[in-house]
Formats: C-alpha cells, structure tokens, sequence
C-alpha cells in the first residue's frame, strides 16, 4: 500500500501547452508538446497520445497537469522530460487532466 510519503515525492504541476506539433516517428499517434510550468520548472517537453480527442489547434493554451521530476524518457529520437496525466475514455483514448478553473497558478503543485 502507498503512503502519504511516497505520493509527496511525486511532484505534480499545473502547465499550459505553448507548442503543439506533429510526432510521425512516434509508434502510435502522437504529439510533442512544449509545457510551461512557471518560473521555477520552466518549459519541459512531453509526447502525448491524445491524436485520436484532440486536435494541435484545441491543445494550445490548455492547462495540464504533469509529473515533472520523473527522469526525462527517450521516445524514438525525442526527449519527453515530463510525464503529461490522464485518464481513459471508454474506448481506451485518453482525455487529459486539467483544473476544472481558468486561473491556476502555472508551476503550480498538487496537493
């Protein structure tokens, strides 16, 4: 069983996708985003399989929820170095998690 300890090491952030681009050498659908995570992380790079619920237009601007001290992860020849959440639809198609408000924070952590 998990402990409030172990999920404190997980260090979740609030992001906002700036760039949003096509990612052909990915095995299945995919897009390689760039994510600001506010002053203090920065913008990080992440790949995401959500090509099948979102279109590259809808995703910039959006608020997103991200593991962001998990070490960086090569993925074909890019470098995802946060993990960006979410969740399955009932066909297995992710749908990402994001603050139900405009406003958060950006860099903002999870509690």
């Amino acid at each position: 069983m998990a402990t409030i300890e172990d999920f404190q090491k997980l260090d979740i952030r609030v992001g906002k996708i700036l760039e949003v681009n096509d990612f052909p050498e990915a095995r299945k659908p995919a897009y390689k985003l760039k994510i600001d995570f506010g002053p203090e992380i920065g913008v990080k790079n992440s790949s995401v399989q959500v090509v099948a619920l979102y279109s590259k237009e809808e995703l910039i601007g959006k608020l997103v929820m991200g593991v962001v001290n998990f070490p960086p992860r090569k993925i074909g020849p890019f470098e995802s170095e946060v993990l960006t959440l979410g969740v399955p639809d009932s066909e297995g198609r992710v749908i990402l998690i994001t603050p139900n408000k405009d406003n958060p924070a950006l860099g903002g952590r999870l509690f």
